[in-house]
């Protein structure tokens, strides 16, 4: 538990893991987009997402394919569970200022993965997620803020440059998808590693 997270080491490989990847997590996202709006699917394929993320942060080939799979149905029960707490949690929270709802909100951040990567209830990976980012929170909250200023930044000047920039700040809002994913991805690895120590103890 001594290894803690490295901002700027994360943000360079979530960068370039979202790039490498970009093809099959953009193919997945219009595959999403298309199919949402059909009910009980929807959850399937957003579970199938948070899937996507994890295989990314394990270095696996990904498959666009795989967020229709018949697994992402299983457990849904305790899906629907961990969204309940996370929302009741996070929004009474809120309900305090503001920002302790932000806090709760990072702390619980990665409780959706390892309900699915790790196999444990709601309850114990609400308690993971809160553990493993201990210490780490701002780290968390900066290294996101940097990504979306950044992706605003890039969209912005882009968009900026006469006859071409509405085009290119589209291109950046589209590519800023699988980089935002191989970010979370490359944060998820780091956590999971953590909650693998903890598991094992």
């Amino acid at each position: 538990m001594e290894n803690k997270l490295n901002f700027t080491q994360t943000l360079l490989d979530g960068v370039k893991c979202g790039i490498a990847n970009a093809l099959n997590l953009l193919l997945a996202g219009i595959m999403y987009l298309i199919t949402f709006w059909i009910p009980y699917l929807n959850v399937a394929t957003t579970i199938g997402f948070y899937k996507l993320v994890i295989a990314l942060s394990k270095g696996e080939k990904l498959d666009p394919m795989s967020i229709f799979e018949k697994e992402n149905f299983k457990n849904l029960s305790d899906i629907f569970l961990l969204f309940g707490l996370l929302g009741a949690g996070v929004g009474a929270a809120t309900a305090f200022m503001f920002v302790p709802g932000i806090v709760l909100g990072i702390a619980w951040g990665y409780a959706v993965y390892f309900l699915i990567d790790k196999n444990v209830s709601p309850l114990k990976a609400l308690r993971l997620s809160f553990d493993v980012t201990r210490g780490e929170k701002w780290t968390i909250f900066f290294v996101e803020l940097v990504l979306v200023i950044a992706i605003l930044l890039v969209a912005g000047l882009l968009g900026a440059i006469p006859k071409v920039g509405g085009v290119l700040a589209v291109i950046v809002a589209i590519l800023s998808i699988p980089v935002a994913m191989g970010v979370e991805a490359q944060l998820y690895k780091h956590f999971s590693a953590k909650a693998e120590e903890l598991l094992a103890e």
